[in-house]
């Protein structure tokens, strides 16, 4: 494919403007890589790909992603950002040793709820680069807000078998962190990594503080 930088440069800002647009936000928490890496999340979400694309921009990782044939066919494009066909795995590899490269070790979307059968690429790949693989936990849910949240939850290292119960781990803690919380606020211990939309409600207290105070009114 030629390079047209132009061309990536469009589709990088549209992606960043659909996850800003889309959701109320992205938060993290756990220590994220420093070099390159393989990462190894659920895949419950349509959102999943962009969300983890716009933690690395974030975090100033260069980041890759392995697809399925079938979607990667029906969305060629998603190559000028660092998209690669799932069994593109020795370049995988060169991708992961100069940065971050997600593989959803489930496979395909999964319907959301528990982790499902785990295939072994990512910890090949993350053996064969010499890089950690990272267990993360993700989930985009719709809470007190408008606008849908997401929040990943990254774990450390682990070696290859371990990665099934890891991802299992880090997951069911995610769950029951947002089903302990309140639905109004952010998840208490994680960090804002990109900012989202406001939903009307937050539009509306901001309107009728300014009123408040320009009238005088109080409760």
């Amino acid at each position: 494919m030629t390079a047209k930088p132009w061309a990536t440069a469009l589709l990088s800002r549209s992606i960043q403007r659909s996850v800003r647009g889309g959701l109320a936000g992205v938060w993290v928490r756990g220590a994220l890589p420093t070099g390159g890496a393989v990462l190894a999340p659920n895949h419950h979400s349509w959102w999943d790909g962009y969300v983890l694309r716009e933690v690395a921009r974030w975090a100033g990782a260069p980041f890759s992603v392995l697809m399925t044939a079938r979607q990667l066919g029906r969305f060629p494009f998603l190559r000028r950002v660092g998209a690669l066909r799932a069994d593109e795995v020795r370049a995988g590899v060169r991708r992961a040793q100069a940065g971050w490269l997600a593989v959803f070790p489930e496979g395909a979307l999964q319907p959301a709820g528990p982790l499902g059968t785990v295939a072994p690429g990512a910890a090949w790949i993350a053996q064969t680069a010499g890089v950690p693989l990272v267990p993360v936990a993700l989930r985009v849910t719709l809470r007190g807000g408008q606008w849908p949240e997401a929040y990943l939850r990254f774990g450390p290292a682990v070696a290859g078998p371990a990665l099934p119960g890891a991802i299992a781990h880090e997951l069911a803690a995610l769950d029951a962190e947002l089903a302990g919380s309140d639905p109004e606020q952010p998840l208490a211990g994680y960090l804002r990594a990109v900012p989202g939309r406001l939903s009307r409600s937050d539009r509306v207290d901001w309107a009728a503080q300014l009123l408040t105070v320009v009238t005088g009114d109080r409760a």
